[in-house]
């Protein structure tokens, strides 16, 4: 289609979830809370009605949120699900930790951003002092009985004495993360598959790179002249992409930076929706089961919504948006 590398990696939703991942497999969602969740890939995922995903993110929200209440998820380790003033905490999030249906290990954002870290850069763990007095480094979420299995660590985390200093000094040692897949969301590629994010790319970068394989949905493809001519742009080489999908609106009803703003509307749908199992199940069924692909979906959407969240194209977000 583009004449170029990118040809071989441009797939759809529905292939590259089923090509890439499977039942059981370590993911990490790209994204914040309401900016640049990878939505298309989070409902392809319920779609195909994969399980018991452990799922790791330094913080997240509406499609950490959405696969938790689907049942996709067994596992789950991250410092923080909400989506800002329409759930402070995610509401199925929440109540699956409640009621038990997942497991859940908590860290803070610094500690998963580290541990992203380690993972990209091949080591084993990373050292920090953040949280030597919090009750994170007293309490696990995860039994004891799980410890060393799959990508479950032998134990949440070490504090050993820095052994170059001569008094106390203790330090924390985190375990490296290397997922099975990440997915992102980028609002540019380029046709040799490079990787454009604009705004905060929080620890998306990170997670790529410690990742065995990485799908990015994306709003536009650029030639690989034009991505080339600004490198310092540019996020992510094309050796670590394995699928590109082109989709625009496909982090909706998140926030794409330059793009469109989060859709107020349909989060508050959702907040009013999600906290009722039945309820939460038409909801699946009506915006996840009946709309096979992202075409179907925006037409659900609407134009005059998508066109109401449009981002101002100098401030980057949607001007005079009413998020009430």
């Amino acid at each position: 289609m583009f004449g170029d590398a990118i040809d071989m990696k441009l797939m759809s939703a529905e292939e590259a979830v089923s090509r890439f991942l499977k039942e059981g497999d370590q993911l990490s969602l790209g994204g914040f809370t309401v900016s640049r969740n990878p939505m298309l890939i989070a409902r392809e995922i319920i779609r195909q009605r994969l399980k018991n995903l452990h799922i790791v993110c330094h913080s997240h929200g509406q499609a950490l949120d959405l696969l938790i209440g689907a049942g996709c998820v067994s596992h789950l380790e991250i410092a923080y699900g909400g989506t800002g003033r329409f759930a402070p905490t995610c509401i199925r999030f929440r109540k699956a930790v409640c009621d038990g249906l997942i497991k859940f290990e908590d860290y803070s954002n610094y500690q998963m951003s580290l541990r992203f870290l380690a993972g990209s850069m091949g080591l084993p763990f990373m050292a920090t002092k953040s949280g030597l007095e919090t009750d994170l480094v007293k309490l696990e979420g995860f039994p004891v009985s799980e410890r060393g299995h799959a990508k479950i660590p032998n134990k949440k985390l070490d504090i050993i004495q820095n052994p170059f200093a001569e008094t106390d000094d203790r330090v924390i040692l985190l375990p490296a993360l290397n997922p099975d897949v990440s997915i992102i969301h980028a609002q540019y590629v380029g046709t040799d598959g490079t990787v454009r994010i604009k705004g905060l790319t929080f620890a998306d970068l990170e997670q790529a790179k410690a990742s065995r394989h990485v799908i990015v949905t994306c709003e536009q493809i650029l030639p690989r002249h034009f991505i080339r001519q600004d490198p310092d742009q540019n996020s992510l080489p094309p050796f670590f992409i394995d699928a590109v999908i082109h989709a625009p609106y496909s982090a909706h009803p998140t926030a794409c930076h330059y793009f469109y703003d989060y859709d107020p509307s349909h989060l508050r749908l959702y907040q009013n929706v999600a906290g009722n199992d039945a309820t939460f199940e038409n909801y699946l069924q009506e915006w996840v089961y009946d709309v096979p692909d992202q075409a179907s979906y925006l037409e659900k959407v609407g134009v005059k919504d998508l066109l109401r969240i449009r981002a101002d194209e100098c401030l980057g977000y949607a001007k005079g948006l009413d998020r009430r």
